[in-house]
């Protein structure tokens, strides 16, 4: 879900950190929209941290890309925490002479504020008015509650935990459902294939797009077993949470094709993003392999094509999503040697993405191009992986 917090200048925005923390673990793309005052409370630096996205105050930043009004139309949720009263008052009178004005007049998405500030503004006529104006027009309320205030006064006026907003906000936004109740297998991770006890046989893959790809069909509705291999740490941690998501962690390419010829058995839909390692020793040593003992050479065998087990396998109705990660000089040859591979395989869609040294893997963001059985391009989505895994939801749902 794509998700805009605007941070307000009261004290309270330091909770709005973990706020906006905890609606990127759990598979949010968020973006936060500051006031200038809010910044003398909590810096730029750490919003951008905790976002993993850029933060301006002005509409003149990006001006190319008209960001002041595209945060506000490719919202699914609009959250204001703190929500100072003067921020209350331009809400309900419409003032816009800022970034979080203007995409609040932007927005047709569900808008949430956690109102803070002392009691005695709280409770003044102008502010109960302006909320009873914003309730009206469909805003949602969340607290004040009653408690401490800075400066040692107590009473209503102060912001509710960031657990409470982000519970609040997610029940207030429309859910997309159009994969609901499908059965999805996901496979994601790297897998290891051993050399001797210590040392092993790996790739670069964090597991990142996978994850993405299994929390984006579970929030659409979807019932997901994820299969993962190695991942980075903390990348499982929202899928994990996920209470339409199964997770089965396996280690080798044998492990991870008996796990996924398996969960294919009872899936509508399959994908394959796991970057399994194409060979593996003929032999595991049972010791650690020495200098002193003399360089060993290794034999290497070819581990199976899982995704052409899985598509042979395939029921009637049933589609089957692979990847394929390239290095390649040009879209041209990314496009040719995808439609190659696609031929191969025999998968309804391939989702061809280019790796290097530094793109594809161990990197928040993902350039994918789609293609279908036939070769044509389904789509081409340069963005966070979140938006390409929306992007290969988008081609599958149209498909069923």
């Amino acid at each position: 879900m794509f998700v805009v917090i605007g941070v307000t200048g009261g004290i309270a925005a330091y909770k709005s950190v973990q706020l906006v923390r905890t609606l990127v673990t759990n598979g949010h793309e968020v973006h936060v929209v500051p006031t200038d005052d809010a910044l003398r409370f909590v810096g730029t630096a750490t919003w951008e941290a905790v976002s993993r996205h850029p933060v301006t105050t002005s509409v003149h930043d990006d001006v190319a890309e008209v960001r002041h009004v595209a945060l506000g139309t490719r919202a699914d949720l609009v959250i204001v925490a703190p929500a100072t009263a003067n921020t209350l008052a331009k809400m309900a009178a419409g003032i816009a002479d800022g970034l979080l004005g203007v995409t609040l007049l932007a927005t047709t998405a569900p808008v949430v504020v956690a109102p803070a500030m002392h009691t005695a503004m709280w409770e003044h006529a102008a502010t109960q008015a302006n909320i009873q104006t914003l309730r009206a027009r469909g805003v949602h309320v969340v607290g004040p509650a009653d408690g401490p205030l800075t400066g040692g006064d107590s009473g209503p006026g102060r912001m509710v935990e960031p657990d409470v907003i982000a519970a609040a906000a997610l029940a207030a936004a429309p859910g997309r459902a159009d994969l609901a109740g499908l059965r999805v297998a996901v496979s994601t991770g790297g897998t290891r294939e051993p050399i001797d006890p210590v040392r092993f046989l790996g790739n670069r893959s964090s597991g990142r797009q996978g994850t993405e790809l299994a929390v984006a069909a579970a929030d659409r509705g979807a019932d997901v077993r994820l299969v993962a291999a190695h991942v980075d740490d903390g990348v499982l941690d929202a899928a994990a949470r996920h209470p339409r998501i199964t997770l089965e962690r396996v280690s080798t390419a044998a492990e991870l094709q008996r796990a996924m010829t398996d969960a294919a058995a009872a899936a509508d839909v399959v994908a394959m993003v796991a970057a399994v390692a194409d060979f593996r020793v003929a032999e595991v040593a049972h010791e650690k392999l020495r200098k002193e003992d003399g360089v060993a050479g290794l034999d290497l065998v070819e581990n199976p094509d899982i995704v052409a087990g899985l598509v042979a396998a395939r029921r009637d109705g049933q589609i089957v999503v692979g990847f394929a990660a390239e290095t390649a000089a040009d879209d041209a040859e990314l496009l040719e040697r995808g439609r190659r591979k696609l031929r191969r395989k025999g998968v309804d869609l391939l989702a061809v993405n280019r790796v290097d040294w530094d793109a594809g893997f161990e990197s928040a963001g993902n350039r994918v191009v789609l293609l279908d059985a036939g070769g044509d391009v389904v789509s081409d989505t340069d963005g966070t992986k979140r938006e390409v895994a929306d992007a290969i939801w988008d081609a599958v749902a149209s498909r069923r």
